[in-house]
């Protein structure tokens, strides 16, 4: 599954939401400079944001068709997983990584942060954990058991959780992962609550990029768009909380 987003890159970028402003600003204020490494940055979302926040940005993609992509807007990106990945000695003040911490080995990800992070630089991969609808997570969860049968986590039980609940397996390893490594201080949870309106066309554009319905044959990909398209209206309000694990990176 992680090496399926660039199937279709460009309806990644166009379709998946931005990050909080306010939380690009904070990590922002809280590093000591202005090179900041984002580690999985796909098309490079989360990297035009810290761009236009004053930041000199580098991307680590493991998929060149993503890679390839964020380059178009100007980014500089190599392409490898952020474990393999040289640094060759560079140095950065800040190690990001919106919505892709996940797809990183935990420990051997945080010691590699702790190789390339200047003294006092800080560790903040970030997501955006959604709240849909009740009507449009009853809908995508039924369309799913239909379609993906076979799929090793229950859709519905997963969007029925409660944002705060949604991703706190992989918080948790984001933070053993850090004590393992060594080398921070006491990570933190940062959290900003947020809502976007998507239009009926702007949502069934998005849902080919979740991770279980990207290698779905065009037939059995239909059948979840018109299953889902039917219990939406004009307009589908989504509540965002995006969460962060910050940690400072050590003398």
């Amino acid at each position: 599954m992680a090496e399926s987003f660039g199937g279709d890159a460009v309806r990644y970028d166009r379709a998946r939401p931005d990050y909080p402003d306010a939380l690009v600003r904070r990590i922002v204020d809280a590093t000591p400079g202005e090179d900041v490494l984002d580690v999985g940055c796909g098309t490079g979302i989360a990297a035009r944001q810290f761009r236009a926040a004053g930041c000199r940005v580098l991307g680590v993609e493991p998929d060149g068709r993503m890679a390839e992509l964020a380059r178009r807007s100007g980014l500089a990106v190599e392409v490898a997983r952020f474990e393999e990945w040289e640094p060759g000695g560079r140095l950065f003040d800040a190690v990001v990584a919106g919505q892709a911490w996940h797809w990183v080995d935990a420990t051997a990800g945080a010691a590699r942060a702790a190789q390339v992070l200047r003294p006092g630089g800080l560790f903040a991969p970030f997501w955006n954990v959604p709240q849909l609808p009740p009507e449009v997570a009853k809908a995508l969860a039924a369309a799913c058991r239909r379609v993906l049968p076979d799929l090793p986590f229950d859709v519905g039980a997963a969007l029925a959780r409660p944002t705060g609940e949604a991703y706190r397996g992989v918080l948790g390893r984001v933070t053993d992962g850090l004590a393992a490594a060594g080398g921070f201080g006491a990570p933190e949870e940062w959290r900003h609550d947020w809502e976007r309106t998507y239009s009926r066309q702007e949502w069934l554009d998005q849902l080919p990029t979740f991770g279980p319905l990207t290698r779905l044959p065009a037939d059995r990909l239909a059948e979840v768009l018109t299953q889902v398209g039917a219990a939406v209206g004009d307009t589908v309000g989504v509540r965002y909380t995006t969460v962060a694990v910050v940690a400072v990176r050590t003398v």
